[in-house]
């Protein structure tokens, strides 16, 4: 990850370095400063990796970033402080789609009031021009789930477990629905509503596979609902001899991958997810450059052959 970063800052540096005796803004005004809202409740430790990449980013490119999140992950106080965000009046604004619905009101008006909008994480790039957003940058979430169907698929899976820990977020749905259609067959009630407590998740997947013995395959949808899981089948002794695939990465899942547990985890990079972001809107309002086109950061598969950096930056960088 250091080699990727130190590419990443050289690359900046390129950049930059004809401007070098430019102000901060062409027009000289003051420091750029940015805001970035994400959809996550102060409990998911995922995106400590987003604030890294974040902080990272803003000392490189030296502009000031502020991580806000409503603190129990609810949408509609997530909409407040986009608006309260666009109100302050900053450069530029970073932030989740989760839910269009809920969101793409206030999205709109900051663009409206002239405040630059990058999508990221959550949304799609059909979303992100909706709202008149410069652009997006992170993984197509039902194309993920949909090609972690075919490779389960592959691997003899017919019938799975989808553990949403977030369900009123219209993005983790469509990662469990991909999965099921990956697989060709129905969703139904193979996806359930786990809530975000670790003690209810676990109890209500050792609840599932009780009561569905013949169940193929388990997949969570990050740290958040794939931590209890691993507790709840060291539990029940399924560990190992259960498929077991996961959106996201961390300590505990890249234990899982490395003890045989869990087959894989779909990395979308949200390192990337938030670096680039404030690289290409700094760049953007300091020399007017801005790329063509939006941002995949993801799917990568990680198995149990490409764990070494991955093991050392889990929740830091990977």
């Amino acid at each position: 990850m250091k080699s990727l970063v130190k590419q990443l800052a050289l690359a900046t540096a390129l950049v930059a370095a004809p401007f070098a005796g430019t102000a901060a803004l062409a027009d000289g005004h003051a420091k750029l400063s940015y805001v970035l809202v994400s959809h996550a409740p102060d409990s998911d430790s995922w995106w400590n990796t987003i604030k890294n990449g974040i902080a990272l980013a803003g000392e490189q490119m030296d502009v000031e970033v502020e991580y806000r999140n409503p603190p129990t992950g609810d949408l509609a106080d997530m909409a407040r402080i986009i608006e309260q965000a666009a109100a302050a009046g900053p450069n530029g604004i970073i932030t989740t789609l989760s839910d269009p619905d809920v969101l793409s009101g206030p999205i709109r008006a900051a663009v409206d009031a002239g405040i630059d909008v990058i999508i990221m994480n959550s949304g799609t790039p059909d979303q992100a021009r909706e709202v008149g957003a410069l652009m997006y940058v992170g993984q197509p979430e039902y194309d993920a789930g949909y090609a972690a169907g075919l490779r389960a698929k592959g691997d003899g899976v017919g019938s799975f477990l989808c553990v949403n820990h977030y369900i009123s977020s219209p993005s983790s749905t469509a990662r469990c629905q991909g999965f099921a259609d990956g697989l060709g067959v129905e969703l139904g009630n193979q996806m359930i509503d786990s809530g975000q407590d670790p003690a209810e998740i676990k109890n209500k997947v050792l609840a599932y596979l009780s009561a569905n013995s013949d169940t193929d395959a388990i997949l969570t949808l990050g740290p958040t609902s794939a931590d209890p899981t691993l507790l709840a089948l060291e539990e029940n002794g399924m560990a190992g001899d259960i498929y077991f695939g996961t959106f996201d990465l961390g300590a505990e899942i890249v234990k899982g991958i490395k003890a045989g547990v869990i087959n894989w985890g779909i990395d979308q990079q949200p390192f990337l997810q938030a670096y680039l972001p404030v690289v290409v809107l700094a760049n953007y309002h300091r020399y007017g450059v801005l790329p063509g086109n939006n941002i995949n950061s993801g799917p990568g598969f990680v198995t149990d052959s490409g764990l070494e950096l991955v093991e050392k930056y889990a929740g830091e960088f990977r």
